[in-house]
């Protein structure tokens, strides 16, 4: 792999996976506009342990208290650390259930289309600007309970869908319940912990099993992701304490309809090389 192809790949991943504009969408979308080989998924879920990990590095107090919170569990005690572990498990449950369905099913590289890109863009974008200028601000981590973690964790699977945008489609459910969106981008991260970690480990774990070589320019596209991880976290949390969501959704919308004519007016969109 090209080490201009290294760069844009963690760029993206890095960038794309925390604003609401989906991750796995861009890495599909980035051999076929550039004209590289397609990645795969061993490569893409590389990146995802960069991103990952700067999660746990990010917010390493919350994690704290999630680790802390299920030790808890184990004993019966209710605390708020508990409960903010019991609800990280609630809005597991439902991407993990869906994702094996996927992966029994090897629907995992059938769904890889620049077309079902493009729509996802679109209606998933519109849901987000729907539920961020009608959401209510007034819940926080405190308010959260096992129905609200439930309904997120039911849109996260949504995300398995490229385009749709792990972080943007947590969002769009925690801002329709009515989570201010600093907390509503704070449990989505959290979230995305379980998520991302299990399916990385999974992709990976097959790959290599499958004689897929794990090489130096992988490894060093997970590394230069979790830098650019990092500094996204860091800049969308100050994002989102007082501007909207309304650039990312603009932006959906202009690369759904683009994707849309490009592809219907008869370019080499339709299906990744």
């Amino acid at each position: 792999m090209p080490l201009s192809q290294i760069i844009v790949l963690a760029l993206i991943q890095g960038i794309t996976e925390f604003l609401p504009i989906s991750s796995s969408g861009h890495l599909i979308l980035a051999p076929v506009v550039m004209g590289w080989h397609d990645q795969g998924l061993l490569t893409d879920m590389v990146t995802n342990v960069g991103t990952v990990s700067a999660v746990i590095i990010y917010f390493w107090r919350d994690v704290m208290r999630i680790l802390r919170g299920s030790l808890q569990l184990i004993r019966r005690e209710d605390t708020a650390d508990s409960r903010l572990a019991f609800h990280i498990m609630v809005g597991s449950v439902p991407i993990f259930a869906v994702g094996l369905v996927m992966k029994l099913l090897h629907l995992d590289d059938l769904i890889r289309s620049p077309v079902l890109v493009a729509v996802n863009a679109i209606v998933f974008g519109m849901l987000l600007y729907a539920a961020d200028a009608y959401g209510l601000f007034r819940r926080t981590m405190v308010d959260m309970n096992w129905r609200a973690a439930g309904i997120i964790g039911i849109a996260q699977a949504f995300a398995l869908s490229p385009g749709t945008s792990r972080s943007g489609v947590t969002m769009t459910a925690a801002r329709a319940l009515g989570f201010t969106r600093p907390e509503a981008a704070r449990f989505s991260f959290l979230l995305s912990i379980p998520a991302n970690g299990a399916a990385s480990v999974l992709v990976i774990g097959d790959a290599l099993k499958a004689g897929e070589p794990l090489t130096l320019d992988v490894i060093m596209t997970g590394l230069l992701t979790f830098f650019v991880a990092l500094g996204t976290i860091s800049l969308l949390m100050r994002w989102v304490r007082s501007m909207s969501f309304l650039p990312f959704v603009i932006y959906r919308v202009i690369l759904g309809g683009a994707l849309l004519g490009l592809i219907y007016s008869g370019a080499q969109l339709a299906a990744v090389p």
